[in-house]
């Protein structure tokens, strides 16, 4: 008899699913606090939460016996990944289940932004008459501009379409060809926020999309722009919002979600005639709940049952054996993909993956699953997983390879990627130390030994004396202490690869101070 816990509210169409199994025991206990979850949790199977329930590092050391955690939602803040892994518990999350109510509810938003529908019912409603005081525009021969061309957005633009608009969008793991495809125009960031008469938002809230859209954005848009965010607070900085409502730059916004949830009373988007707000709905429908609880029900169920794993957070090898050998090679996989995505340049379009040495006596798909979520993850964050990862990429039209070579290397195994964009070709070798930590061991030309984690520093310099106590120097004044320093070059004097692991974050003034250091042809900062 297998044990499930369900610890927040979930459709009763998904825990009938569950009960019909014989072979399970279903418990509903929600609102449980910490200690009393930890105390119970060691005689369950598995655990599906929603967002209230917190799965801390505690409690899933108090699991025993547990196998799986299922998220009934896409985003996976509440449960501690790491530590889920490192006890080989399966974490899952359903990151398909509110696409098409969020997509709908980001259309409800943009009419009822247009045509002042919200205003005009409460003034109609206190015996008002006002026709003239709530005057709209048309969707019809506008401009969408959609940042973020995933699931949501895709839907949204079908929508949008059918209401005449002419959509836009900017993804950078979409490509030119697959766009086309869909019937939009793929454009960049600041084309985007130029030409659009809506802006609408669908990406994930990351260190890279959080306040993308900023004072800097506002003044590059047209005057009489409309915003829409139903994707997650923090995307649009507030203030800067706040500035060109009142600058009259944006004749509106949209908005479901906020920085802080729920909003201060003193929030002044919730003073303008002119925002639409609404309590953070984009997946509160009927249909997506039952949706939501379905799928998560579904993968917990097969996992347990032995049917397979889907939408595996952190889980992409199965079978404990094959595991025990590729782990570490399926966690150098996946900083090679993070790796090599954030040292890149433009589009991607083509991802070569060459295998060899021994581990090409092994399936190497988990390790090529790993890869591909290492390289989109910078982007999609918790919607991509291991299970998702090569038919997200597929989606956005780049094509991957996977070739297993007898080749004799340098090395006893070998990881070689190459990515291609429309800007330019990278590739990077990867392989395991002594003590099975990953390490690059070449980027493009330059041969090199360096460890892929937290946060890096990627300089391309002129080899000349001085350039690494000029780094060093710039760094020490920051306080920033480097753990460690990787040096490459081709020639004496010529070119070459630096490559610094630092303890703090690199900011952009400070980034933009080791840009303009003497011999400094470019640097980036990389985040692993």
């Amino acid at each position: 008899m297998k044990k499930i816990l369900i610890s927040d509210a979930l459709s009763e169409e998904g825990i009938k699913l569950l009960r019909e199994v014989g072979d399970f025991q279903v418990d509903i206990k929600t609102d449980l606090k910490p200690d009393a979850l930890k105390e119970i949790i060691r005689d369950y199977d598995a655990l599906i939460v929603r967002s209230a329930t917190k799965v801390t590092k505690d409690i899933i050391n108090a699991a025993d016996k547990l196998k799986v955690i299922g998220r009934a939602g896409v985003g996976l803040d509440n449960v501690d990944l790491e530590a889920a892994t490192q006890k080989g518990i399966i974490v899952m999350n359903t990151p398909g289940g509110n696409t098409i109510s969020t997509a709908e509810h980001t259309i409800s938003m943009m009419l009822s932004l247009s045509r002042n529908i919200p205003q005009a019912s409460q003034s109609t409603k206190v015996g008002e008459w006002k026709r003239s005081k709530f005057m709209g525009v048309e969707l019809y021969g506008k401009v969408l501009g959609i940042v973020g061309f995933g699931r949501i957005g895709k839907e949204l633009a079908k929508r949008a379409i059918s209401f005449g608009v002419k959509v836009i969008a900017y993804d950078p793991y979409l490509s030119r060809e697959n766009a086309a495809s869909l019937g939009i125009e793929l454009v960049e960031l600041e084309a985007l926020f130029k030409s659009a008469d809506y802006i609408s938002v669908h990406t994930p809230l990351t260190d890279d999309t959080r306040h993308m859209i900023s004072r800097n954005q506002f003044a590059l848009m047209k005057k009489g722009v409309r915003i829409i965010n139903c994707a997650r607070g923090g995307i649009i900085d507030e203030i800067a919002l706040v500035e060109a409502i009142k600058e009259g730059k944006v004749a509106g916004a949209a908005i479901d979600v906020f920085e802080k949830e729920p909003p201060a009373a003193d929030n002044e988007l919730l003073k303008f005639e002119n925002v639409v707000v609404t309590p953070h709905l984009g997946a509160s429908t009927e249909e997506a709940q039952v949706n939501v609880a379905i799928e998560v029900v579904e993968i917990v169920r097969d996992a347990l049952l032995g049917r397979g794993i889907r939408n595996a957070a952190n889980y992409p090898c199965l079978e404990a054996d094959a595991c025990k050998t590729l782990e570490p090679y399926i966690n150098l996989c996946e900083k090679m993909g993070g790796f090599l995505s954030q040292l890149a340049e433009g589009r991607f379009q083509d991802l070569s993956i060459t295998y060899s040495g021994e581990i090409i006596k092994h399936d190497l798909s988990p390790l090529t699953m790993s890869l591909v979520k290492g390289m989109l993850s910078p982007i999609l964050k918790e919607t991509v997983n291991f299970i998702n990862a090569v038919s997200l990429a597929k989606e956005r039209g780049i094509k991957i390879q996977e070739v297993k070579s007898n080749r004799e290397e340098e090395f006893l195994n070998l990881v070689r990627v190459e990515l291609k964009t429309d800007k330019e070709s990278r590739v990077i070798f990867g392989t395991l130390s002594a003590n099975k930590q990953p390490r690059l061991v070449k980027i493009d030309e330059y041969s090199m030994e360096v460890s892929p984690q937290g946060e890096m520093i990627v300089v391309n310099n002129v080899d000349r004396p001085g350039i690494i106590g000029n780094l060093g120097t710039i760094l020490g004044k920051h306080q920033v202490n480097i753990a460690a320093m990787t040096f490459g070059r081709l020639a004496p004097g010529g070119m070459a690869l630096t490559i610094l692991n630092v303890d703090s974050v690199i900011d952009a003034e400070l980034l933009g101070k080791i840009q303009k250091t003497e011999n400094v042809k470019a640097a980036k900062v990389i985040r692993l």
